[in-house]
């Protein structure tokens, strides 16, 4: 085996598991679910591109965590793909005692989007949806959203990453002049 082979780990566990998944860099975003003092809001980086023929993402939410019967119910979520300087709120909304109703909407300083929930202005971009089917994995759901608007930030706005357990820069190369 040389320096650079990998470790076999046939029987692996949880803390294997992240960490192996934290060595794979995303994005992160705020996942909201009503307006007003309705409003709840996490961060999250599980959002993938499923299909453009309908639009669909998929958002991964914990099976008893609150977020789940809130869309469930409604019907809809938002998913605001955050920027660098977003990163104080992506922390903010990560805690289990994060901020929900009105106060949540103030520290996002969030407008109502055409669906009902809130998005925040300046997000790199904002996907809004309509539920379009969940499946159950694990301790986790799988929700699949029909994009029915979209908001895009500025081209320049480089986005809030998170690798290894820590948020992390992407470097833009100087482009030829």
């Amino acid at each position: 085996m040389t320096n650079t082979a990998q470790a076999l780990m046939a029987e692996p566990d949880t803390a294997a598991f992240r960490a192996a998944m934290g060595a794979f860099p995303t994005g992160v975003t705020l996942l909201t679910q009503g307006t007003g003092d309705e409003t709840i809001v996490m961060t999250l980086n599980s959002l993938t591109s499923v299909s453009l023929d309908p639009l669909l993402l998929l958002v991964s939410v914990k099976s008893d965590g609150r977020m789940r019967p809130r869309v469930v119910g409604s019907g809809s979520f938002a998913v605001n793909v955050l920027g660098e300087e977003h990163q104080e709120l992506s922390t903010e909304f990560a805690r289990p005692d994060r901020p929900t109703g009105e106060l949540a909407v103030r520290r996002m300083r969030a407008v109502e989007g055409v669906t009902g929930n809130v998005v925040l202005p300046g997000a790199v971009a904002s996907f809004e949806c309509r539920l379009h089917a969940e499946f159950e994995a694990g301790d986790h759901v799988l929700l699949i959203g029909r994009v029915v608007a979209i908001h895009q930030g500025g081209q320049d706005q480089r986005p809030l990453l998170f690798h290894r357990g820590r948020y992390a820069r992407l470097p833009f190369a100087r482009e030829a002049a």
